[in-house]
């Protein structure tokens, strides 16, 4: 079994029957444009990602990471405000984009990680808002 891709170290195998991520698959496959970056994001990682997550203080901050996210692991992170109306930080639909080799834990982490942060930021809420003009530029 492959543990480390040129020497850096991957995410384990998740339990059989508790994850769709397909990592086997991904790993299984030929193609030499197959993009396994995702699969770097250890569980240590992950845990710094969330903690990193937790720092944000600024919209900026929030792109910024976002940003690295999609440099690093190839993830898309999506930030927007519900189809219905925005009362609370609940009101936000915040998701990693499905990608073969993302775990399940991490599709819930990072969301529910982002979602505290706008919980104890509300004017990067306020900002995301006025980003998609449902604010008006109140």
């Amino acid at each position: 079994m492959l543990q480390s891709l040129s020497g850096i170290p991957i995410r384990k195998e998740c339990p059989p029957g508790a994850c769709v991520c397909d990592r086997e698959s991904l790993l299984d496959r030929a193609d030499p444009d197959t993009d396994l970056r995702i699969l770097t994001l250890t569980q240590e990682q992950e845990r710094r990602l969330i903690e990193r997550i937790d720092r944000i203080d600024s919209y900026d901050d929030l792109q910024h990471v976002s940003a690295l996210l999609y440099k690093q692991l190839g993830v898309v992170l999506r930030i927007t405000p519900s189809p219905r109306e925005v009362r609370t930080v609940r009101g936000f639909v915040i998701l990693l984009e499905d990608q073969p080799g993302l775990c399940k834990k991490t599709r819930q982490a990072v969301p529910a990680a982002i979602r505290k942060c706008l919980e104890n930021h509300p004017e990067i809420a306020f900002t995301i808002l006025n980003a998609h003009d449902l604010l008006g530029d109140a």
